[in-house]
């Protein structure tokens, strides 16, 4: 009975099909060719176009792209009653209970959201106008600056985990200290305001906070660092089939490769955002960025191979 409202569902939303064994036929919205190659998988919960590679694992990405609210709502309603195992666990195997070494924010720390700040806010609040940062993004990202001690002179960021937890804070020097940046000792196979992201959503991917900032909402920042297989914040993209937007500096270009080749690995939808001239998304505005994510790139692997081989 689920299924046979599944295909009335997708039918809505997708046009006329036929059956092909255990495959339903549609005609591809992704690259509108004129014959129905999109082949949809119920029981495996995967779909291919023949004609445009278009795929994935999860087949709500079709109606979460094409659907209406109403449409993702009633699918959802269909496969959110089913407890299956977490793929992360089938592909990665379960993992050890590794438990976060226990952080706090600065005793220092002040939050910048406060009505009543101190007369020391003035410089912190001034960098942060520099850069184009406002008072709605100082309190979504719960922005604040230590006025002395050991991150004395900084802006600090902080992460929280899917229990609202502190894990993580990034410092950035705004009194021209020759050090930029300082963060805590700690392990950096996070997600960044887990909380904040929707893995059924398109996600951003960029390398440090402030560009994240930039970017808006459903945008990760990888602290610098890559992703690898065993990294948390890959197995929920890999588990949710999330489509990615990579918008990595233009000097991380081997970087934004080795990226791109583990998602294709995986079959995760990627896109590159063009940030040149720019040096990365934090000098961009909102808007830039916003236009740049609108024309990004689809990549697979014929255009990537092809790019970079002109590249050699």
């Amino acid at each position: 009975m689920s299924e046979e409202r599944k295909v009335k569902l997708l039918e809505r939303v997708l046009g006329s099909f036929f059956n092909k064994g255990t495959e339903y036929i549609f005609q591809c919205p992704k690259c509108e060719h004129h014959k129905r190659k999109l082949s949809i998988n119920l029981g495996k919960g995967a779909f291919k176009c023949w004609v445009c590679d278009w795929s994935g694992r999860n087949i709500y990405r079709i109606i979460r792209q094409f659907g209406t609210t109403d449409d993702k709502y009633e699918w959802k309603s269909y496969t959110q009653q089913i407890e299956v195992e977490k793929f992360s666990d089938k592909m990665f195997g379960p993992k050890e209970n590794q438990r976060q070494a226990e952080i706090s924010l600065p005793i220092e720390f002040i939050s910048l959201a406060n009505k009543n700040l101190p007369t020391t806010s003035i410089y912190p609040l001034n960098y942060l106008k520099s850069r184009r940062i406002g008072k709605k993004d100082i309190t979504k990202w719960k922005i604040g600056y230590c006025p002395k001690g050991e991150y004395a002179g900084r802006i600090v960021i902080p992460s929280f985990d899917d229990k609202g937890e502190i894990n993580f804070f990034v410092t950035r020097s705004y009194n021209r200290n020759w050090k930029k940046y300082m963060n805590p000792k700690v392990s950096k196979d996070i997600i960044f305001n887990q909380p904040y992201v929707d893995f059924d959503e398109d996600l951003i991917l960029i390398e440090g906070v402030f560009d994240a900032i930039k970017a808006g909402d459903n945008s990760v920042p990888l602290l610098g660092s890559t992703l690898t297989e065993t990294s948390k914040l890959f197995a929920k993209i890999v588990e949710n089939d999330t489509p990615v937007y990579l918008a990595l500096d233009p000097d991380a270009e081997k970087k934004t490769n080795k990226l791109i080749n583990l998602f294709m690995k995986y079959d995760i939808e990627t896109h590159l955002i063009d940030v040149a001239p720019f040096g990365d998304v934090g000098e961009m505005t909102k808007n830039e960025f916003n236009a740049r994510k609108q024309v990004a790139s689809f990549v697979n692997s014929d255009n990537h191979l092809v790019n970079r081989i002109s590249k050699m």
